[in-house]
C-alpha cells in the first residue's frame, strides 16, 4: 500500500509543473517553426535560477526526436561569466496549443505557456505552472514602452505581481 501512495505522490510531483496557472490560456493556432530561433528576455519574475544574470536570452531548435532543443543564455557580472543552460521541450497538447513541458534536469518538466504572442511572433508573454513565473520575450533586444505596458496590464489582469518584475539588461 505504501509504495502505491509513494508512486502516487511521485507522479503527482512529476505532473502538477506541467498545468496552467488559473486565468491563463495558452495560444492557439500556434506555429512551432516561427517561434524556433533566438529570443530577448525583456522581463521576468525573479527566480533562483536566473537571479543576477542579465543580457538574457533563449533560442529554440529543432530536436531530431521531434522535441525543441532550448539553450538559455545570461551574463552574472558578479562572477563576469556567461551562464548557459540546456534544455528540452515537447508540446502537452500538440503543436498547434502553445502549451509545452520543459526540462533543464532530467525527468523533471515545468510548464512554459505563451498566453500572447505577436502576429509576426515578435514578441511572446509567457508563464510557467504557476503565477511566480512570467516573461516578456522579444525578437529584439528593446522593445517599446507601449510594450511593456501592455505586457504589466495583461499579467496584472491574469493575478501576476507586476510590481516584482525585473527588467535585465540587453546591451
Amino acid at each position: 500500500m505504501s509504495k502505491k501512495i509513494l508512486f502516487l505522490f511521485s507522479l503527482f510531483l512529476l505532473t502538477a509543473c506541467q498545468s496552467v496557472p488559473e486565468g491563463v490560456t495558452p495560444v492557439t493556432g500556434f506555429d512551432e517553426q516561427r517561434y524556433l530561433g533566438k529570443w530577448y528576455e525583456i522581463a521576468r519574475l525573479d527566480h533562483s535560477f536566473e537571479r543576477g544574470l542579465s543580457q538574457v536570452s533563449a533560442e529554440y531548435e529543432l530536436r531530431e526526436d521531434g522535441g525543441i532543443k532550448v539553450i538559455n543564455r545570461g551574463f552574472n557580472a558578479e562572477e563576469n561569466e556567461w551562464s548557459e543552460a540546456i534544455g528540452r521541450a515537447y508540446f502537452v497538447d500538440g503543436k498547434e496549443t502553445a502549451h509545452l513541458k520543459v526540462s533543464f534536469f532530467g525527468p523533471f518538466y515545468s510548464s512554459y505557456v505563451v498566453f500572447e504572442l505577436g502576429e509576426n511572433y515578435d514578441y511572446a508573454f509567457v508563464s510557467g505552472y504557476n503565477k511566480d513565473y512570467l516573461w516578456l520575450l522579444a525578437r529584439t533586444p528593446t522593445v517599446s514602452q507601449e510594450l511593456v505596458e501592455r505586457f504589466s496590464q495583461v499579467a496584472k489582469e491574469k493575478g501576476f505581481d507586476t510590481s516584482e518584475l525585473i527588467f535585465p539588461q540587453q546591451q
